[in-house]
């Protein structure tokens, strides 16, 4: 057992953690994918093979022989893991913090492993679990500061200005580049494969933490689901109560801006057929094989223009809130002038009533 000293709560934790603590995730990488405490490094004691049979060894053989399996993967091992613990440590000093799935054997041992190694090493109370408790307890009661909402038709740039505003200082809220998926019947193209649900409301919960009650950042509205990600309910909820920034832009701009995005000319042309393909039921087969011709000619800009005006425009065209402030702005320009003095506008209104 760890002398109690050595085990700390999450909230203690997670305060280190804002001070450069370097979190371990000594669980299998299949574990770790699923879901892990944002920036959290994965040093497995065994691997997703391995834990599979020590799951199988406990149940028809009971603890102490899944244990002594475990430990006969684990002890050659050492050496190696806590060489790559401390080359991920830097700083010798900079205390780290081990977690399994609940703040059981594995972090426990490999924290008495570090200790003996005469490095500054602390198992987290509860472990991954608890953390998981903490994010959901976050989106169901937590708060967070005012969400002001992008919307506007596709390739308008909403994210192209969400990612410009964010390096000149604006606080923003990027749920596509958190999802890892812009958001459409196209928006995996090109993408590596989207997190898992847990891991994004993870990723989330980083973010929003850190937009207290009295501050606010810029985000895009989106539907409550991303890709096959789905957007928790009461951070859906607050992107609908806010006054709308409704951006418009000349066609060729929106074609300009897709094209750019989704990096066309460097996509296989292949990977386009499948959402093409999936529009049949809304724009008839007639109209589907006209933009599979166009894709196969790789005619990139007639194939973005049709999509837009025949399938993408009138889907949201009609989305339009009441409560809104248009802007006619070029996704292009190096500063949001316009852009930025509505969002002062909405932030100095007496109340959230349409301007």
């Amino acid at each position: 057992m760890l002398h109690p000293g050595l085990i700390i709560d999450l909230a203690t934790a997670l305060d280190w953690r804002d001070q450069n603590s370097l979190f371990i995730d000594v669980r299998s990488p299949a574990e770790y994918a699923d879901g892990h405490i944002p920036g959290a490094c994965n040093v497995p004691l065994l691997n997703d093979t391995e834990r599979a049979a020590v799951g199988t060894l406990y149940k028809q053989q009971g603890s102490s022989a899944a244990r002594q399996f475990a430990l006969e993967q684990v002890a050659p091992l050492l050496p190696r893991l806590i060489d790559q613990i401390v080359r991920l440590q830097g700083d010798r000093r900079r205390p780290l913090v081990l977690y399994c799935w609940r703040g059981g054997q594995r972090s426990q041992a490999m924290t008495a492993f570090m200790q003996l190694a005469g490095l500054p090493a602390f198992q987290l109370q509860g472990g991954h679990k608890a953390f998981r408790r903490h994010v959901v307890d976050f989106f169901a009661n937590g708060t967070w500061g005012r969400l002001l909402v992008l919307r506007g038709l596709t390739g308008v740039g909403k994210t192209r200005i969400l990612r410009q505003l964010d390096q000149q200082g604006v606080c923003v809220l990027d749920l596509e580049g958190l999802a890892n998926h812009r958001g459409s019947a196209f928006g995996a193209i090109g993408l590596q494969p989207q997190p898992s649900q847990k891991q994004f409301e993870a990723l989330l919960w980083e973010r929003l933490r850190h937009i207290g009650p009295d501050q606010w950042a810029l985000t895009e509205g989106e539907s409550r689901h991303i890709g096959r990600l789905v957007l928790p309910l009461r951070l859906y909820d607050a992107l609908q109560q806010e006054t709308t920034l409704w951006l418009e832009t000349a066609l060729d701009k929106r074609v300009r801006v897709i094209a750019e995005d989704y990096a066309v000319s460097d996509q296989p042309a292949a990977d386009f057929i499948p959402p093409i393909r999936a529009l049949r039921q809304r724009l008839g087969q007639d109209r589907v094989d006209t933009l599979l011709q166009l894709q196969q000619q790789r005619d990139w800009p007639a194939l973005i223009a049709a999509l837009m005006t025949d399938y993408y425009d009138p889907l949201y065209g009609h989305t339009k809130p009441d409560r809104r402030i248009d802007l006619w702005i070029d996704p292009f320009a190096n500063q949001q002038r316009e852009l930025l003095a509505a969002i002062d506008r909405i932030l100095h209104q007496p109340d959230n009533s349409a301007i």
